[in-house]
């Protein structure tokens, strides 16, 4: 900012004292004729000493000296509102007992009115002068020629936030010429100066009879179909566009320019959001000791940052690469220095060290979301996919009954509903001894079952962007594949959502919304690319893969869904049938030894059909052996 225009606080002191008198004068003067102001004049001068003495200590007990007006906004005027009626009583009480013991020899109360009203006009209208004029003088001389022009699609909350900041100087040489918005409310009316011109089906025709450089999408809140006809509407006159991010992406941070970023594959996939039961959450969450199993990876990390927004007592990062727990906790640092953070390096499948970690920092809550979880892998390695996902659980289950955990929450997988492979049928039996659990001892013990998030590590969007930026081809294995999609902040929010309702015994489904093919997800990803498929970026078909089904299912077929007091949450009725498991005489049920066994050997056939046998609809043993050449990501 230029020094002329950074007026040191001395001045603005000078300038009050001026003020202060001018109002003082001003009062009697507007409250009495001509005739009489040689006879009040006395009082005039004596009030003008007392306004002196009184406001200006007030105007520096409430730091109007100690601000840089340049950046004033309705915070400081509700400040200066404070400030000069405070001194303004003050004032008025001093000359009222002046005049009742008959120092004065004549006072015009209502004079006293008159110059808190001055007082507020001139001592705020000189703050908000000094933003103006510095405004005007820091803006670049030919800014308005060379800048873009901006359209801003939302007139809401988002939407006045970005012009507001779009019409500060700086850096960013953007003018925004106009709002786009489907409220009839709001049409042809103005924010900040800048009109709303249409509603946002309008879009194409503006941007033909009207010169606009960029496209901001404003709208935390808007669902995919929004984004998608701006950005398609954009990407056809080949003009770039921009969006804020979805508001579970915002959940306990700010909108500002800073966060506008390119439109991705999750914008376009976005659904409406509900918010429901905020206050429910922070209840269970506020002032706990809470632990997260797989605290480095996509889910683990998100929800570990969801949780420190509602301010834990104590958040345990557990985990077994020390790269994503260092990573999350450096994170964690930065933006929640006062939070307590416990990282631990473990593998869940060693029973002694979990045992250890749970006896030293007894968390209150947990929340489960170590797992291995790519399908083709663990069909090559199910040794490591029962003893991490099944034994591993067993392990954290058996942990938390120990130390009287009270609320344990295991994140699931669609794939866990009649599973075809090694990795969906893990879960499930992971899921089995949660609930088991759970209905044997009493405690609040549930699981929440969900699809695929975007843009998980190792899934299948850095796999196909990979492909693009190569060239191609988008290799998909089969036309038409479907699969359930959410972003990763919206499914955790969801998660926090479910744990704030459970008793215990709950399976908790989120709504995933319409599945989406993988052919339609490729082609959403090349076009954001700037390319058309088939015709820039080749799409092959590689056929299904081991233990892969052609669409994935969130519940068994005939089991009740209940309602919860969320809309995006489903329960599935505890009542439905649910396969028993042995009971242990104390702790969590025995599983079959001879999955402990198998899970050391390489009888494969046999590890199926025992898996069948315990699953309702399993048919691991239909899938075909894992074939490791080519390798491919999970989907």
């Amino acid at each position: 900012m230029s020094s002329r225009t950074h007026v040191r606080n001395r001045f603005v002191l000078i300038g009050d004292i001026a003020l202060i008198i001018v109002s003082v004068l001003g009062s009697f003067a507007l409250r009495l004729d001509v005739s009489e102001l040689s006879f009040y004049f006395p009082a005039a001068l004596l009030m003008c000493a007392v306004a002196l003495i009184v406001k200006i200590p007030i105007y520096f007990y409430f730091g109007l000296y100690r601000r840089l007006w340049v950046y004033a906004s309705t915070s400081e005027l509700r400040l200066i509102t404070v400030a000069v009626t405070t001194a303004s009583v003050l004032t008025s009480g001093v000359m009222l007992l002046l005049n009742f013991f008959g120092l004065i020899q004549a006072m015009p109360r209502s004079a006293l009115g008159i110059d808190w009203l001055l007082s507020l006009i001139l001592i705020g209208g000189s703050r908000f002068a000094l933003r103006i004029l510095a405004e005007q003088s820091s803006a670049p001389r030919g800014a308005l020629r060379e800048a873009k022009r901006v359209l801003i699609i939302g007139a809401g909350d988002a939407g006045a936030l970005v012009v507001r900041e779009l019409q500060k100087p700086s850096q960013l040489n953007l003018i925004p010429i106009g709002f786009l918005d489907d409220d009839p409310a709001k049409q042809n009316h103005q924010i900040y100066g800048v009109s709303v011109i249409g509603r946002v089906n309008k879009l194409s025709t503006i941007l033909d009879t009207q010169q606009v450089d960029e496209v901001i999408i404003a709208i935390p809140s808007a669902p995919g179909n929004i984004i998608r006809l701006v950005n398609d509407s954009c990407r056809q006159k080949g003009i770039p566009s921009r969006t804020m991010p979805g508001i579970y992406e915002l959940i306990g941070g700010k909108v500002s320019v800073n966060r506008l970023r390119e439109v991705d594959i999750t914008d376009l996939l976005r659904r409406k959001p509900v918010r429901v039961n905020d206050e429910n959450v922070g209840r269970i969450l506020e002032g706990r000791r809470v632990l997260v199993t797989g605290a480095g990876g996509s889910i683990g990390s998100e929800l570990c940052r969801q949780i420190a927004r509602r301010n834990p007592a104590e958040l345990v990062l557990l985990g077994h690469g020390e790269n994503s727990i260092f990573e999350i906790l450096l994170e964690l640092q930065t933006n929640y220095p006062t939070l307590k953070l416990i990282p631990i390096i473990a593998d869940i499948r060693n029973a002694q060290r979990i045992d250890s970690v749970f006896a030293a920092h007894q968390p209150q809550i947990v929340f489960h979301a170590a797992a291995h979880k790519h399908v083709p892998l663990m069909e090559a390695n199910h040794v490591e996919a029962i003893t991490n996902n099944v034994i591993g659980t067993r392990n954290i289950v058996q942990a938390a009954l120990d130390h009287n955990v009270e609320r344990f929450v295991m994140i699931s997988t669609d794939k866990a509903v009649r599973p075809s492979s090694i990795y969906g049928a893990t879960k499930r039996i992971a899921e089995m001894i949660v609930l088991d659990a759970a209905r044997h001892h009493q405690h609040a013990f549930t699981v929440v079952r969900f699809g695929n998030v975007l843009g998980s590590r190792g899934s299948i969007i850095p796999k196909f962007k990979n492909q693009i930026a190569n060239g191609g081809p988008v290799t998909i294995t089969h036309p038409d594949m479907t699969r359930f999609f959410m972003t990763i902040p919206e499914a955790v929010y969801l998660v926090l959502q479910a744990s704030s309702m459970q008793n215990g015994g709950e399976v908790f489904v989120l709504n995933m919304g319409e599945p989406v093919r993988i052919l339609d997800l490729a082609e959403d990803l090349i076009k954001l690319s700037g390319l058309e498929p088939h015709k820039d970026i080749n799409i092959t078909f590689t056929g299904i893969r081991p233990g892969e089904k052609l669409a994935e299912e969130l519940w068994d077929e005939g089991t009740p869904l209940m309602q919860t007091p969320h809309p995006d949450i489903f329960r599935l009725d505890q009542d439905a049938p649910f396969p028993p498991l042995r009971q242990a005489q104390d702790g969590v049920p025995n599983l079959p030894q001879t999955i402990e066994q198998l899970s050391t050997l390489t009888d494969r056939a046999a590890l199926n059909k025992l898996i069948d046998e315990m699953i309702p609809g399993a048919h691991i043993s239909e899938s075909q052996p894992p074939d490791l050449q080519p390798l491919t990501f999970d989907l």
